[in-house]
């Protein structure tokens, strides 16, 4: 079955009483027993939620993978992953991932006795070298956010296997319409939801995809265990937003290109970074590993000047400034003061990222607009 068409049928069915052909939303907490024990597979909607099992569904066909569980953020699906591990174990991790990822590692589990190393993973011969015996996860986060380094994910699940540990790709920025971390050796896919998959700036939701059974089933019982699900009227929302999915991503990949170009070619703008460009760093894994290079995009002006990003950040009138992406309207940020500003600014500059970096979620508009929208703040 092609793409789009799983997008649009697969994990989904006609409601069974009505025919409904879109999943009802089962706002309910409880569900009546015929006998103790004697049930309709479901107890209590922490646990088990007839909306939530089918956006599973869905979500596990989309990746091809067997397993989805779904959780109330993208915070909460990581955070469920870390719980398999146990004081004393180590996590390699790139340099550049997303400031919330960052946080949740150092100021919380850090805490706890997990040690991480965050290295530039565009470098595998970095990622080798931080393998210890204790190594017990290898954290992928591919294109990077912001600076879109892209790491080799069957190279990474190749470390990750002679060091005995597991490989989770946060697949967020690409979707499983650029490309599936399971076919390439990851052992659990992380997403973000509220960004492209639900693709429309109104819900909040994280999710995560394996293979694996056991691994599903200690998963499932921190997702219960600790109750980080998301409620019927979410999950309705997403699986909405997932049968657009190849629409919109074709075409946030389409102006992606066209967006990126321009910024390549104008006078005022010192660097672009965007994995389709041939001179990018990895240029040649992202063509292997991805089926396109999607819509975001980070730039720095020229002159580097932080001063100068927020003149032009605030002179926008499409991409509006706000926190998050992947919505079908465009937005820029500045990740050194947003989403990023909980990694020290030392730590920040060292993986490249500029205080003056200005990040672009290039929505679904008419490119021409947002072009002209670029053309007038950067003047």
């Amino acid at each position: 079955m092609k793409f789009g068409t799983k997008a649009i049928h697969a994990g989904v069915h006609p409601d069974p009483t009505t025919g409904a052909i879109m999943t009802p939303i089962y706002q309910t907490s409880t569900y009546v027993q015929r006998s103790p024990g004697d049930h309709k597979g479901f107890e209590y909607s922490r646990t088990h939620n007839p909306t939530r099992s089918q956006l599973q569904d869905a979500l596990a066909a989309l990746d091809n993978g067997k397993h989805g569980l779904a959780f109330a953020t993208g915070m909460a699906a990581i955070d469920c992953i870390v719980k398999l591990l146990q004081p004393g174990d180590e996590v390699i991790s790139t340099n550049d991932l997303y400031g919330g990822s960052y946080r949740l590692f150092t100021k919380v589990y850090q805490n706890y006795g997990i040690k991480f190393h965050f290295v530039p993973m565009h470098d595998m011969t970095a990622v080798e070298a931080a393998v210890t015996e204790r190594t017990k996860l290898i954290w992928v986060e591919t294109p990077t956010n912001p600076l879109l380094n892209v790491i080799d994910i069957a190279a990474a699940s190749a470390v990750a296997k002679k060091a005995g540990a597991l490989l989770v790709v946060d697949n967020t920025f690409s979707t499983p319409y650029l490309q599936t971390p399971l076919e390439l050796g990851a052992d659990m896919v992380m997403y973000s939801l509220t960004k492209y998959m639900a693709g429309h700036s109104d819900t909040v939701m994280g999710a995560v995809i394996v293979n694996d059974d056991e691994l599903h089933q200690r998963l499932s019982f921190y997702q219960n265990a600790c109750g980080g699900t998301p409620g019927p009227q979410d999950c309705f929302l997403v699986l909405r937003g997932l049968k657009t999915l190849h629409v919109r991503m074709q075409r946030h990949c389409e102006n992606g290109r066209k967006v990126a170009e321009f910024l390549k070619a104008h006078p005022k703008v010192e660097k672009v970074y965007w994995p389709g460009f041939e001179d990018h760093p990895n240029h040649a894994i992202a063509a292997k590993q991805m089926r396109d290079f999607g819509g975001m995009i980070s730039f720095v002006l020229k002159g580097d000047r932080q001063e100068d990003a927020v003149v032009c950040l605030e002179k926008f009138q499409l991409f509006s400034l706000a926190e998050s992406l992947g919505g079908v309207e465009s937005l820029s940020g500045h990740p050194a003061t947003m989403t990023h500003a909980s990694i020290p600014a030392e730590e920040r500059r060292k993986a490249g990222l500029s205080d003056s970096l200005i990040r672009l979620s290039v929505g679904i508009e008419d490119a021409e607009d947002l072009i002209e929208d670029l053309k007038q703040a950067i003047g």
